[in-house]
């Protein structure tokens, strides 16, 4: 195998890895966020929690292939490096992006959810 085939695959290892690492972090320490911004509601929490872990794996996985594409090819040992630095960090860069995004969207529909219970007499 050529170093080329051998710098896709730990890419591809390594991306999956950290993406399920990431995406099942999130749902178990997520979980009781949810469960407040459904109040309580156990069962629509852990349904919402599940749903957005399959769109996570479904995005983020899909960004790691198109990545792939993306860039030079890679025929040295340095070169492989870079690739892997450089891909490897745009998919945490890219990650940390989704994982601000969910909360700041929760957190959002967290103090809706609270005014309106507030309003209700």
């Amino acid at each position: 195998m050529t170093i080329a085939v051998w710098t896709y695959a730990v890419y591809l290892v390594v991306s999956a890895t950290i993406t399920v690492w990431v995406a099942e972090t999130l749902a178990r320490h997520g979980r009781v966020f949810l469960i407040d911004v459904f109040h309580g509601n156990v069962a629509r929490a852990d349904a919402v929690n599940r749903l957005l872990v399959v769109g996570f794996y479904l995005l983020n996985l899909a960004g790691v292939l198109f990545n792939l594409a993306l860039g030079s090819s890679v025929t040295t040992a340095m070169e492989g490096v870079h690739f892997l630095s450089s891909k490897i960090g745009l998919v945490l860069t890219v990650l940390g992006t989704m994982h601000f995004f969910n909360l700041i969207v929760l957190t959002v529909i967290r103090c809706w959810s609270q005014r309106r219970r507030r309003a209700i007499p």
